[in-house]
């Protein structure tokens, strides 16, 4: 397919466990190496082609919005949650009129990777198939995380359609970005609820499917994982240099 030109980045989350930090700053704007959590991402959509990306906003939303007054690719278009916080899938819901009717990407805000060659967004655009697939998941083995404190989230059979892994240390880990097809999300209503709701129904109907991502991924889902995440940034930095 055409990779995707517009993305859906979640940035409403409350941060609590970045705490004390989070007082009173949003996490998205967490800096890592000089660089906002968000601008990690957002960079990394860019380099993947993106023209346009909706942010939705809750916590200290007027920060969020402020930040990326100044960002010329891709543009952005925020989608405001500050009266109800709708996690993650009600907040695609609530977005969908500005997403469209074509396949888009997902992203977190809290999460980022450090591409080893090519684009792991282009790599998940060519991976996709919307035959077979109504979700496909970037997915990161525990050898390539950082700041990683959880198990493993799916098991991916041969096919690359993916099951529940139940924290199996053999099965990967979902990476915060994915390729999803709005119309699993005919009839849904903008009211809080999560994205794993549809995963368990792309299981059942056997069209989720995951991709390995290459390089090193980073989650900082506490101020501890700070440190480590600058210190993979800066040794990705130095090999390159």
């Amino acid at each position: 397919m055409t990779a995707p030109k517009i993305a859906m980045v979640l940035a409403a989350g409350l941060g609590k466990r970045m705490l004390p930090i989070t007082e009173t700053l949003p996490k998205p704007l967490v800096r890592i190496a000089g660089k906002t959590l968000l601008d990690w991402g957002l960079d990394s959509l860019a380099a993947a082609g993106v023209t346009r990306a909706v942010v939705n906003v809750h916590y200290l939303p007027e920060q969020i919005v402020a930040h990326v007054a100044g960002r010329k690719q891709p543009a952005i278009i925020i989608s405001d949650e500050s009266e109800s916080l709708l996690n993650s899938a009600g907040g695609i819901v609530k977005a969908l009129p500005e997403l469209g009717a074509k396949p888009f990407y997902i992203l977190n805000a809290d999460t980022f990777w450090i591409d080893r060659d090519e684009p792991n967004l282009k790599r998940l655009a060519l991976a996709w198939d919307a035959s077979r697939m109504d979700i496909l998941l970037m997915l990161a083995d525990l050898d390539s995380a950082t700041g990683h404190s959880g198990g493993t989230d799916f098991l991916a059979a041969p096919d690359g359609t993916l099951a529940r892994a139940a924290g199996d240390p053999t099965g990967m880990i979902y990476a915060g970005a994915a390729v999803i097809n709005p119309r699993i999300f005919d009839g849904a209503e903008p009211t809080p609820h999560s994205l794993n709701l549809y995963f368990d129904r792309a299981i059942a109907d056997g069209r989720l499917f995951g991709m390995k991502m290459e390089g090193q991924w980073i989650t900082v889902g506490t101020p501890d994982a700070i440190a480590p995440a600058e210190a993979v940034v800066a040794a990705a930095l130095a090999q390159d240099a």
